[in-house]
């Protein structure tokens, strides 16, 4: 259920989603976070039928251009982010983590503005999503996505940023498999000729 005014209207078609962590706790500061991230988006291409189009991990949000294979994106989403939350709560839980009892806190406050009984909450509720209705709108949002960590000053070029795709599209490699638009099938309205050059 999405509670920010954006829905998703056709479960087959690829959508640009982001996901924030409550409070914007930065977490993805530190590689074990990100690493568990990059984890469960292989296993969701592997076995739950995810097409990845480009990804970002940020410190304290996400943003994934994706696809249900088998037409149940909401259904990937919801398995997606509580699988991700409860492994992250129990790496906080189990590892190295100077800020344990704060972090926990602000999950654990996360839940009192909800009745869903569950001891903490890590993902907001809503995740904004926005259907890829052309190849034009797809490419505009890997450049938004791919151009996050240079915007903030992280890296100069996207590429050289590991947790994102913009190194699959640029050198053909990544730390997770990903879809090249180039090589999938979009739906489009009127933009067939339309041609990018990639400058990450």
């Amino acid at each position: 259920m999405q509670t920010d005014g954006y829905k998703i209207r056709d479960q087959s078609k690829p959508h640009f989603i982001t996901f924030t962590v409550v409070n914007w706790v930065d977490i993805f500061t530190r590689k074990v976070y990100k690493d568990i991230v990059i984890e469960n988006l292989q296993y969701c291409i592997n076995n739950k039928g995810m097409v990845l189009y480009g990804y970002v991990v940020m410190s304290n949000h996400i943003h994934l251009i994706i696809q249900s294979s088998d037409d149940d994106l909401s259904g990937l989403i919801r398995d997606f982010k509580k699988n991700t939350a409860k492994k992250i709560i129990k790496q906080i839980n189990t590892g190295p983590e100077s800020r344990r009892e704060w972090m926990l806190n602000q999950f654990k406050k996360a839940t009192e503005s909800h009745n869903r009984n569950q001891e903490y909450q890590f993902w907001k509720y809503g995740n904004h999503p926005e259907e890829i209705y052309s190849q034009k709108f797809m490419w505009s949002k890997l450049d938004y996505i791919h151009l996050n960590p240079v915007r903030l000053g992280l890296v100069n070029k996207a590429s050289h940023y590991i947790y994102s795709s913009a190194s699959n599209y640029v050198n053909n490699d990544g730390v997770i498999d990903t879809t090249k638009v180039d090589n999938a099938i979009i739906n489009t309205n009127n933009d067939q000729d339309f041609w990018k050059s990639i400058a990450w």
